[in-house]
């Protein structure tokens, strides 16, 4: 039996690597991980590398007691791709995730399942 979109986009992330779809018809990237294009219905879809590379949509900090973690965000971003991902934005308070703010994806280890997060972009890197 063929693995689901979903299994194999986790598979790829627990490999280390962030993938995201892309239909081979009408050639748009896809993402949440499904089995049929929602621009014109096609399969299957193809996997592609993702750039990682994004913009800060829109943000939120949820607030927590220090002894649980302190405070993080939530973040949806807008892969150069044409898709969106919620996420975390690290290396910054969480008050200091901004909309607009260039970020750029990689793949941390999480009780040994992958998952996407993001950093700033250094000024004057990609863009």
């Amino acid at each position: 039996m063929q693995p689901t979109a979903q299994t194999h986009y986790q598979a790829e992330l627990d490999a280390g690597r962030f993938s995201i779809q892309h239909c081979l018809q009408c050639q748009n990237h896809v993402f949440t991980p499904r089995e049929l294009c929602p621009h014109c219905g096609a399969s299957p879809l193809g996997w592609v590398p993702a750039s990682g590379l994004g913009t800060v949509y829109s943000a939120t900090t949820i607030a927590r007691k220090a002894d649980a973690g302190g405070n993080y965000n939530v973040a949806l971003i807008d892969l150069d791709e044409g898709v969106r991902i919620m996420s975390r934005v690290e290396g910054v308070a969480p008050e200091d995730v901004r909309i607009g703010l260039r970020v750029q994806a990689h793949v941390a280890q999480q009780d040994g399942r992958g998952l996407v997060l993001f950093q700033p972009v250094a000024q004057g890197g990609a863009a």
